[in-house]
């Protein structure tokens, strides 16, 4: 027998039985019933706004899947092109599918000349990186007038890939400008993280060979923060995307929610929280003053994960090879012992605060020379991915466009009353 609920109108006795399908019960039945009443979710915590093939979230079991692979399994044998393929596919692509997918997404890494001198180059001498990017990306809306014509399969997919492979040179070109360095162009010869790092740190050599260990943790971190079902950026995406706004007008509004430092910003915050702990012999104290609710454990617990963040175990593996490169970051001694300190605490193991992917990347990170303000852009290049995944199924299932309901408390209906009078 199928599950199902049973909602009753007490005011008027009627009742609807609602099946529960894939975890969640249509809104139609209870509009049916209770019309101009509607369920109020702040946040949307509760409510699901869309029906999607691309990321499995299993947020009490710390599951994490893209198109049904563990995250656990893409992060040691994948790559992150493979995984943006993957994302937007919906399959993993073959030897042939892959390689004429690496040669697109090296082929479109430039971007125009009038991007980097005319726009770029006029952002103020301190302009923060990821505002730059947000303006970037919703500037290239107007070098790619095609873009418009988003129900045309071979330009929506050209618009993919060359957001896919730009994203890196903004970028790179956001950093270079905020620190007074000169731009670098792509080196098509390099791999897409190799070819990031080049951007990013090449001063005066030929070419810039990062080191492997280096290449391959980017990589990773790529494809940890290539997608996470509906979270604040998606779902703006989502949302801009639900207006059949083009690609490059959609990213910009993902990138602007990722801006925001609930979201983007997190791992800074983890950084700025460790910094001001300032040694091992203060954790104690510190966990105490949050305890007491004078601060907050940033890093720890999530919105959906109730359990381990699958992401964060991984990413505490690279940690530690990206230490044995760059020497260990004077930061880590304090985050393992205030994790440990945590996960022996009733107080935190009862509101089931555990590790999240932020605790260590913005440690990795830092670790490799990257600048805070720098954390949130890394997050927006490889999260191009899943939010392109999303605006493409959204428009394979011609969604309706977004327009939630309010619940109004502001003053009744009065009549206006002229100046004089007020």
């Amino acid at each position: 027998m199928p599950e199902s609920i049973t909602i009753t109108d007490n005011r008027s006795g009627k009742s609807v039985e609602i099946p529960i399908e894939n975890g969640g019960i249509s809104s139609d039945a209870w509009r049916s019933i209770l019309p101009g009443t509607w369920f109020f979710d702040a946040g949307l915590t509760t409510t699901a706004m869309t029906e999607s093939a691309i990321t499995y979230l299993d947020g009490d079991g710390g599951v994490l899947r893209y198109r049904g692979y563990p995250i656990e399994q893409l992060a040691e044998e994948s790559t992150y092109l493979e995984v943006a393929y993957l994302l937007l596919k919906g399959e993993l692509p073959n030897k042939v599918q892959y390689d004429a997918w690496v040669n697109d997404i090296t082929h479109h890494t430039f971007i125009h000349e009038n991007v980097r001198k005319r726009f770029l180059e006029g952002f103020h001498y301190d302009a923060h990186p990821m505002g730059m990017l947000v303006s970037a990306v919703a500037a290239l809306s107007t070098f790619y007038s095609d873009a418009k014509d988003i129900h045309n399969p071979e330009v929506r997919e050209k618009q993919i890939v060359r957001l896919i492979a730009k994203m890196p040179t903004l970028a790179a070109a956001a950093h270079r400008f905020s620190v007074g360095m000169p731009f670098v162009y792509p080196d098509n010869e390099l791999p897409f993280p190799a070819n990031f790092l080049s951007m990013m740190w090449k001063v005066a050599e030929p070419h810039y060979k990062a080191n492997p260990v280096l290449v391959r943790a980017i990589d990773v971190l790529f494809i940890l923060h290539a997608d996470h079902e509906q979270n604040c950026s998606t779902t703006a995406m989502r949302t801009a995307g639900s207006a059949h706004a083009d690609p490059y007008s959609s990213a910009a509004a993902a990138c602007a929610a990722l801006y925001g430092p609930r979201h983007g910003g997190a791992n800074e915050a983890v950084v700025r929280m460790l910094t001001e702990i300032g040694s091992i012999d203060n954790v104690d104290a510190f966990v105490e003053s949050v305890k007491a609710g004078k601060t907050r454990l940033q890093g720890f617990g999530h919105r959906v994960y109730k359990n381990y963040d699958p992401r964060a175990r991984i990413i505490k593996k690279v940690a530690y090879d990206v230490f044995e490169v760059t020497g260990k970051n004077p930061l880590l001694d304090i985050a393992l012992k205030l994790e440990e300190t945590a996960l022996s605490d009733d107080y935190f193991i009862s509101r089931k605060l555990y590790p999240n992917v932020d605790f260590y990347s913005g440690l990795i990170y830092q670790a490799m020379g990257f600048p805070i303000d720098m954390f949130p852009v890394l997050f927006a290049i490889p999260r191009i991915s899943g939010w392109l995944s999303h605006w493409s199924e959204l428009l394979d299932q011609d969604a309706k466009i977004v327009r939630p309901r309010q619940l109004y408390t502001g003053a009744p209906e009065r009549n206006y009353v002229t100046i004089e009078q007020r």
